[in-house]
């Protein structure tokens, strides 16, 4: 009798857990139910957010080693890279898409998974960004699914899940650019 209490107990306390650890990840990290869906997810996230950590303490590094008053209007040129094979957003392949946009305002990364686009934006706080964002993305005709802001002093974390439309004709890198375009002209406004 006491080793089946004992094992009740066990499976209890690990549901509760596998609860818990589902209530803390985005819903899209976990594909299914199941305990290994769960755990696989929450491995996912867990893996990005280590990504974001170093990424705001290597952006906060070379911020202390070179404290310049502001970028100029010349260093606002965003660099563009293709991460992966062709991007035109309404393509039906079921591989991962992406494409980058970077600049010394914003880097912006834009992949496709499964019929969601996924973009991720690191940048310093600026008031107000967030409705540039979702007004850019809303006059592209996109719709927002899932919106997470992740905060480090002065480095912030966008993460934005928007929904295709179908016939979208959109590239990845057009995608990135109007994004990209939305810090550039805070920036040189801001000079």
């Amino acid at each position: 009798m006491s080793h089946i209490a004992v094992e009740r107990n066990r499976r209890r306390q690990m549901n509760e857990h596998l609860k818990v650890l589902r209530s803390l990840t985005p819903c899209f990290y976990i594909k299914r139910g199941d305990q290994a869906s769960i755990i696989g997810g929450v491995i996912e996230f867990i893996k990005e957010l280590h990504q974001v950590l170093q990424a705001l303490e290597s952006q906060k590094r070379r911020k202390s080693l070179s404290p310049s008053p502001g970028p100029s209007p010349r260093t606002l040129q965003p660099t563009f890279h293709q991460l992966d094979g062709s991007s035109i957003i309404g393509t039906d392949s079921f591989k991962e898409l992406g494409a980058s946009c970077n600049s010394p305002v914003a880097d912006v990364e834009v992949k496709i998974s499964g019929s969601n686009v996924i973009l991720k934006i690191i940048s310093h706080r600026i008031p107000g960004q967030v409705a540039k964002i979702i007004a850019v993305l809303e006059s592209l005709s996109f719709e927002v699914l899932h919106l997470n802001i992740s905060s480090m002093d002065e480095t912030v974390l966008y993460q934005f899940v928007v929904k295709i439309e179908l016939g979208c004709q959109l590239s990845l890198e057009e995608l990135a650019m109007e994004v990209q375009q939305t810090f550039c002209s805070e920036a040189t406004t801001a000079l």
